[in-house]
């Protein structure tokens, strides 16, 4: 009886965590560049349950030999084996601020370890002094006309910040950002690097939409390399990839799923009960 208390509370703290991921792609809905999470649900290996026997075998003596008879399999119930992201291209959306860059990717390799696409990722400079990557393009200039995304400091192919200490400027798709002047001299101001991670099972989310490697490298520049093209849209922003109307569906079928649980969890206590305080009393 005690193993499907253990199956039922494997199956409780499963959709626990699942309803914990699922809400928070739905608090993130909204965020420009969010890649959705998703889970894999997988069942512990299944257990073959065998009968002891005594088998007597017709000899002068009388000699007994123990056997085993097969009965059948049980399961040990349900674990949440990894929580990954999605890391697909988000619609765009046009909001008419000039700080705002959609990063569309056209073509990016897949990885042929992992057979998974790769993605691509803006560089940005924490205020703690360490390289984080997000897809968030909802920038903004500080007072000083520093480009930054949420707080955080957007690197540029040099790797030092862009300053834009100007309302008219321009970000043409390939990142280039340019002062433009009305006698037509435009000055170049720097040029938006754009990182590639190949590996994408090497990101590791940290939250207000950043992102690290899990080995502590630093990604490669994207620009130059010939097997990936891509564009900045200038006055749009990406979309969240999460599915509003799937997630409320996939929260439901968790918490139903929860609920089931935990009412044999129920039975089972109940059961236990009886046999404590009900079979097995004294009279």
């Amino acid at each position: 009886m005690l193993r499907g208390l253990y199956t039922a509370t494997a199956g409780m703290l499963t959709q626990q965590r699942r309803t914990e991921m699922l809400s928070n792609n739905m608090a993130n809905s909204t965020t420009p560049g969010y890649k959705a999470d998703q889970s894999s649900v997988r069942a512990f290996p299944e257990m073959l349950l065998q009968r002891l026997d005594n088998k007597s075998v017709p000899t002068v003596n009388g000699a007994n030999f123990g056997g085993m008879t097969p009965i059948g399999t049980i399961n040990t119930g349900v674990y949440l084996q990894e929580i990954g992201n999605q890391y697909l291209q988000g619609g765009l959306k046009e909001t008419g601020l000039k700080s705002d860059i959609a990063l569309v990717e056209e073509n990016v390799p897949f990885n042929p370890e992992t057979n998974l696409k790769g993605t691509l990722l803006f560089a940005v400079d924490t205020p703690t002094g360490d390289e984080r990557y997000t897809r968030n393009g909802h920038f903004s200039l500080d007072d000083n006309g520093i480009l930054l995304s949420n707080g955080n400091t957007v690197l540029s192919t040099t790797g030092e910040p862009i300053s834009i200490q100007t309302s008219n400027y321009e970000i043409t798709p390939n990142g280039e950002v340019y002062n433009l002047d009305l006698q037509g001299a435009d000055q170049f101001l720097g040029q938006i690097d754009v990182r590639y991670e190949a590996d994408v099972r090497n990101l590791v989310r940290e939250g207000n939409g950043l992102f690290r490697t899990a080995d502590e490298g630093v990604l490669p520049t994207a620009i130059g390399n010939g097997d990936i093209q891509y564009n900045l849209r200038q006055n749009y922003v990406e979309n969240s990839t999460v599915d509003v109307g799937r997630t409320y569906t996939d929260m439901m079928t968790a918490y139903r799923s929860f609920e089931a649980n935990q009412k044999v969890l129920q039975a089972y206590d109940k059961s236990m009960d009886k046999a404590a305080n009900e079979i097995g009393r004294l009279r």
